[in-house]
Formats: C-alpha cells, sequence, structure tokens
C-alpha cells in the first residue's frame, strides 16, 4: 500500500471549486491528479531534451561498461 501524508494547505478557494468541478471529483482526488501533472510534465520536458539528441553519437559500448551506484 502506497503511504499517505497528511497535509494542511491554504489554497484558493475559487481555484479549488473549479479545479473540483472540472474533474468532477472531490478534494484529495483532485489535488492527487494535479500533483500527477506535474510529474508528467517534468517528464515531458525531459523527453523533449532527449528528443533533440543526437544517438547516434552515444557510443553504447562505452555507456554500458560504466559503473552504477
Amino acid at each position: 500500500m502506497e503511504a499517505i501524508k497528511r497535509i494542511t494547505a491554504n489554497l484558493p478557494e475559487d481555484l479549488l471549486k473549479e479545479a473540483t468541478r472540472i474533474t468532477g471529483e472531490g478534494i484529495t482526488e483532485t489535488l492527487v491528479r494535479g500533483l500527477e501533472l506535474v510529474k508528467r510534465s517534468q517528464a515531458f520536458e525531459k523527453a523533449k531534451i532527449l528528443k533533440g539528441l543526437d544517438l547516434s553519437s552515444i557510443q553504447l559500448d562505452v555507456s554500458r561498461e560504466r559503473t552504477r551506484r
């Protein structure tokens, strides 16, 4: 089971009402969806950076030999 963290947060009431109306879910579920979107947006930004890389310049043999921590 995933660990749960109880928090207290001061949120703009209008924003919270609009977000829960849009999701059709409760406050907790809406906040979790928002946090997941933030997490995905960071992964998307990393993917955009990787898209511009010239993968043919990567030496796979050398990369595979390095030790990992």
